[in-house]
């Protein structure tokens, strides 16, 4: 027994092999490409508004390219001809008559069926043996046979005769499908054998250089490059270190926007000539005398002076720039203003960076500067001013009216909670807005996804006490309620609640929405509704209208030690919800009560442990909340004589539980003796007040500074 080992020489193989890899290639390059192709944000709910400030077009075109960017021009041609390759395989599959190789069989070569018996074999064989015998037959000139073709068919006649007569060579043509026993086979390697003929080797070992040697090592280098290059927040390693050595424990919304302009992202954008193009023009807008602030961009003095210090020309011109957007000042220049929107984005993103940093020192001033430079960034709006800009129309003119001689600018949800009446009284009968403008900001107030706490508190699932060490559960109950809602429902007491599922709901426990039986069959056993995909309950997308991308708010949620001034729990983020924030409208608001439950390690001792919890939203000004919380961890001990205490005892006899037990059969205890008089029973009332089972929790929230 030998192995041939030869190549396609006719074609037949070689188009699947190529059509196999290419589409081993292909097919996960085509799944990468319309992942960056689909726009994520056509699954959010957006806010409705008609208002489109000026630049809107620069804006819009600051958005398409970066939904641009996130595809690649090189993939897209590589897929393009992945497919072409695999479509030119197919039809030359189709096309290609590709030669059978056919089993051997005595049957077959005899003319008869395999019913046949042993005296229809010896016959037939007979008459083909003298029929094809060599000493008796001719070669046909006609079909071109030949005398050894004739042989090679007598030799098969006789073969075919034996592995139907002979023990031994039947035994070998069952065992091996061949007279002669185990036969030699043949490998097809799927290339043509041009490629490796005589004077093509050389070609196809440069082939094959380019793409292990060179090709190979250089995607596996820039995937290896670029994993080191970014850090996990999608930020350049280069930049994080950059924001690592501007941090300061004191660092204010400010410091956190000068910081963000030492990114290294920028220098892809400004080369050469566009550095010092524009610049002195910029700083003369941004310095100019503003309104509510010592200048038009809302910088105070201390950044101007840290403007003035800088000498690296990037960093500086980002900076005013950036200083320019937060501010909303016009460059009168095309070039300075897309520039403008372009450097805000990126600003955004480095946040993420500036976030981790904080958190790392665990410093609260720095953490909360980082978030809420995301909300100016995002809003357009410089530290310290009025959270009103956030509305359409509204100007620094208009919120310092409003503000009046408070030093403490208006929230919009103070604005709206106010009657229609006196908020027209300050604003459009003062001529700071028409009637069409104040319609447009109400409209947009009213949509806004403002997050109302209405109870935080700490529990252990499946137990009444928290002990130390146990895996604690922080709780917040809250609606989103925008500013302005008219007709909002009470709060139902049963939301409030955090029940545990049993241990046999497998639903709840794994977080699936249960299901309830449409009907029974003809035997009574329930029929259920087909299943369904259950789709993610996003909020509306930002409503950011100077902001040059789409952006998907999200809700950080951690505790921090007011007296160190230290963060306690880390943040836990949340960007999806477990009811419906809208109707179907898309507009409406459903006041469903949301639950967030974020999970941490309990302190190793026991005590009273009060914490400040905030909920920070990175997209809005003025729609954080801040309380305090007080987490009460029981010695294991103790909590095991509370446990015991706190027993279900028996029902009485004429309480529900009692009567439900009597049905059961059982017998119910007597009911307890009445005080005779009220005095005794308030003397007797003494005994101490039962612990609650849930760490108290001060819910009144305080507003941000």
């Amino acid at each position: 027994m030998s192995s041939d080992y030869n190549y396609d020489e006719e074609g037949y193989l070689w188009p699947f092999f190529v059509f196999t890899l290419t589409t081993i290639i292909t097919l996960p390059m085509t799944y990468m490409l319309v992942n960056r192709t689909r726009d994520p944000a056509s699954l959010f709910p957006r806010i409705q508004s008609d208002y489109r400030p000026k630049h809107d077009d620069l804006v819009a075109a600051q958005k398409a390219k970066d939904k641009r960017a996130q595809r690649k021009i090189g993939l897209t041609l590589a897929v393009i001809a992945g497919w072409a390759v695999m479509g030119y395989m197919l039809y030359l599959i189709q096309n290609t008559e590709v030669p059978t190789q056919t089993l051997w069989n005595p049957y077959d070569i005899l003319g008869i069926s395999e019913s046949s018996n042993e005296q229809l074999i010896k016959s037939t064989y007979k008459k083909l043996s003298r029929k094809f015998h060599p000493d008796k037959i001719r070669p046909d000139p006609a079909k071109n046979e030949t005398m050894d073709d004739l042989n090679a068919r007598y030799v098969e006649i006789s073969k075919a005769y034996q592995a139907l007569t002979d023990e031994e060579v039947r035994n070998n043509y069952i065992q091996y499908g061949h007279p002669d026993g185990k036969q030699s086979f043949s490998i097809g390697i799927a290339l043509p054998k041009a490629m490796v003929s005589d004077g093509n080797g050389r070609y196809v070992i440069l082939v094959y250089f380019i793409l292990f040697g060179i090709l190979l090592p250089y995607l596996v280098g820039s995937w290896w490059y670029g994993t080191q290059r970014q850090s996990k927040e999608g930020v350049l390693m280069e930049s994080a270190n950059r924001l690592f050595r501007e941090y300061e424990e004191n660092m204010d919304e400010g410091g956190v926007i000068t910081a963000l302009s030492t990114g290294k992202e920028y220098e892809e954008i400004f080369r050469g000539d566009k550095v010092d193009s524009g610049l002195a023009k910029i700083e003369s807008r941004i310095t100019a005398a503003g309104t509510g602030s010592p200048f038009a961009c809302g910088m105070s003095v201390k950044e101007k002076e840290k403007l003035n210090n800088l000498d690296n020309g990037v960093r500086r011109k980002v900076l005013s720039l950036l200083w320019a957007y937060l501010g909303r000042v016009e460059l009168d220049d095309e070039a300075l203003e897309r520039a403008k929107f372009q450097v805000a984005p990126i600003a955004q993103a480095l946040t993420k960076a500036s976030t981790a940093i904080a958190l790392a020192y665990s410093n609260t001033t720095p953490i909360l500067a980082s978030y809420y430079a995301s909300q100016r960034i995002i809003q357009a709006i410089p530290p310290k001013a009025s959270p009103l800009l956030q509305l359409p129309h509204f100007t620094p003119e208009v919120a310092k009216a409003l503000d009046g001689d408070s030093k403490i600018p208006m929230s919009v949800q103070k604005f709206m909670d106010q009657p229609d009446s006196k908020r027209r009284a300050l604003t459009t009968e003062k001529g700071l807005l028409n009637d069409k403008q104040y319609k447009t900001a109400l409209d947009v107030a009213k949509q806004l996804p403002y997050l109302r706490v209405a109870k935080a508190f700490f529990k252990v699932t499946g137990e009444k006490f928290i002990i130390p060490s146990s895996l604690v559960t922080l709780v917040v109950k809250g609606r989103f309620i925008p500013p302005g809602s008219e007709k909002v429902p009470q709060i139902n007491e049963l939301d409030l609640e955090d029940i545990d599922p049993a241990e046999d709901d497998l639903d709840a426990l794994l977080g699936r929405t249960p299901k309830k039986p449409v009907g029974k069959t003809v035997d009574g056993k329930p029929i259920m509704p087909p299943a369904k995909e259950d789709k993610p309950i996003l909020p509306p997308l930002a409503y950011a209208p100077y902001f040059g991308r789409d952006h998907s708010p999200r809700w950080h949620v951690f505790l921090t030690d007011s007296k160190q001034g230290k963060m306690a729990v880390p943040p836990f983020t949340f960007t999806q919800f477990d009811k419906p924030i809208l109707e179907a409208d898309g507009k409406t608001p459903t006041f469903a009560m949301q639950t967030l439950k974020a999970q941490f390690q309990a302190p190793p001792q026991a005590g009273h442990y009060t914490f400040v919890m905030h909920v920070v939203c990175d997209s809005y000004v003025g729609f954080d909340t801040k309380m305090e919380v007080t987490l009460v961890v029981e010695e294991a001990s103790r909590a095991a004589e509370m446990a015991a205490e706190d027993e279900i005892s028996e029902p009485d006899e004429d309480s529900i539980a009692g009567i439900m037990n009597a049905a059961k059969g059982g017998a119910p205890p007597p009911k307890k003796k009445k005080a005779v008089e009220e005095d005794d029973s308030d003397e007797e009332s003494g005994t101490e007040e039962e612990e609650d089972d849930t760490s108290a929790t001060n819910t009144d929230t305080e507003p941000e500074n």
